[in-house]
């Protein structure tokens, strides 16, 4: 934990990725309560100097909390459209959050064709730099509403791996509904171990039990796995904690939570 401490310490430019769980509260809708005290665990790093970029997750959850009649609805179009209307709500909630501590955010709504677009890039690049710089929070989610298959990142745990290199970042935060990784699942495993230390992903790869997607969310402990294979050749670290666990971000950083490093490659 000690160990978390220093690499939060050392690191000014962090990205943090919310999950979809961690925004829902147990009945699905948002959780306002969370986003209002994690926004005030950020100010508190913005005054020592950390510069923050926030992709969170959510906008199906914050569509379900405006529409909940379509919380059944599986359609592709359905699905799209509670995107479209929950990600006005998501952001809004997160102005009001992070407003209560006098901070303003910046949205972005990114696809994969976004990064594979070297002007697209460079403007994503510049207008981060230029929020950050200007002590705006920029909060990124995946453009769901109009993203099909072919140009859809399909997580935001890869997102905000794309993101962390594209900004050059110092270290990327998944916040999860988990406290790291483990030899197997700890809800159904008690025996399961948690990894305090990744410096092989292959090997880990091989020494763990892989499970599915969770209930909101798209990703799992393999799209975790998958942002760290992107991220540490970059020589980014990565740090995969619990995001529903109290007062997380503040925890971390003062070395009195746990989670999973992945360490930079040298």
């Amino acid at each position: 934990m000690e160990e978390i401490a220093k690499l939060i310490k050392n690191s000014r430019k962090i990205v943090i990725k919310i999950g979809s769980n961690t925004l829902a509260k147990a009945d699905g809708t948002q959780n306002i309560e969370f986003m209002e005290n994690f926004a005030r665990q950020c100010k508190a790093l913005i005054e020592q100097g950390k510069q923050l970029i926030l992709v969170s997750s959510g906008a199906q959850v914050s569509g379900v909390s405006t529409v909940k009649e379509w919380a059944r609805k599986k359609d592709v179009h359905f699905r799209q459209a509670l995107c479209s209307i929950g990600q006005v709500e998501l952001m809004a909630q997160w102005r009001k959050a992070f407003g209560k501590q006098d901070l303003h955010i910046g949205q972005l709504l990114l696809t994969k064709d976004d990064f594979g677009n070297d002007l697209r890039s460079l403007n994503i690049r510049n207008t981060l730099f230029t929020l950050v710089d200007e002590g705006v929070v920029p909060i990124i989610n995946e453009n769901d509403s109009v993203a099909i298959e072919e140009f859809s990142i399909g997580d935001n745990d890869n997102l905000s791996a794309l993101t962390s290199i594209l900004w050059s970042a110092d270290l990327l935060i998944l916040f999860s509904d988990i406290d790291g990784v483990y030899t197997d699942n700890p809800k159904t495993n008690p025996n399961a171990k948690l990894i305090e230390n990744v410096e092989n992903i292959a090997d880990l790869r091989k020494n763990i039990t892989i499970g599915a997607t969770n209930a909101f969310g798209t990703g799992g402990i393999e799209t975790k796995i998958q942002a760290a294979e992107k991220v540490t050749p970059y020589g980014i670290p990565l740090l995969l904690a619990n995001g529903s666990a109290e007062n997380i971000l503040e925890n971390l950083a003062t070395g009195n939570a746990k989670g999973t490093i992945f360490l930079a490659n040298e």
